[in-house]
């Protein structure tokens, strides 16, 4: 079965840098595009950032724009999103996700809050 387990959230003072993983199985990572999302307290979940299925194409979300890298290793079967710059609005739970197939999957999130 699909199974994406994120890590790396944490603790961080503004303007600090965290490294999220994603670990995929259960499905043929490289065939498909893996994109970020994010939930903050008493708010939607939100669009992050995405990936193509090669890494060649990412798209960002104007709000992390310039602060935030997705990228991807097709070999280690993970996703990876590079925060810099971090602000105490990025705190949220951050999910990776899949469309597999039709489906999407998510991932359980890890804690990502940033102090002021």
């Amino acid at each position: 079965q699909v199974q994406l387990i994120e890590s790396g959230g944490g603790l961080v003072q503004t303007g600090g840098s965290l490294r999220l993983s994603c670990a995929a199985s259960g499905f043929t990572f490289s065939n498909y595009a893996m994109g970020w999302f994010r939930q903050a307290p008493g708010k939607e979940r939100e669009f992050v950032a995405t990936i193509s299925w090669s890494g060649g194409t990412t798209y960002y979300a104007d709000s992390v724009k310039g602060r935030f890298t997705i990228s991807r290793d097709n070999a280690k079967n993970t996703v990876y999103l590079q925060m810099n710059s971090l602000k105490p609005e990025d705190t949220a739970l951050y999910y990776c996700a899949a469309d597999v197939l039709g489906r999407k999957y998510w991932g359980q999130g890890t804690q990502v809050t940033v102090s002021s």
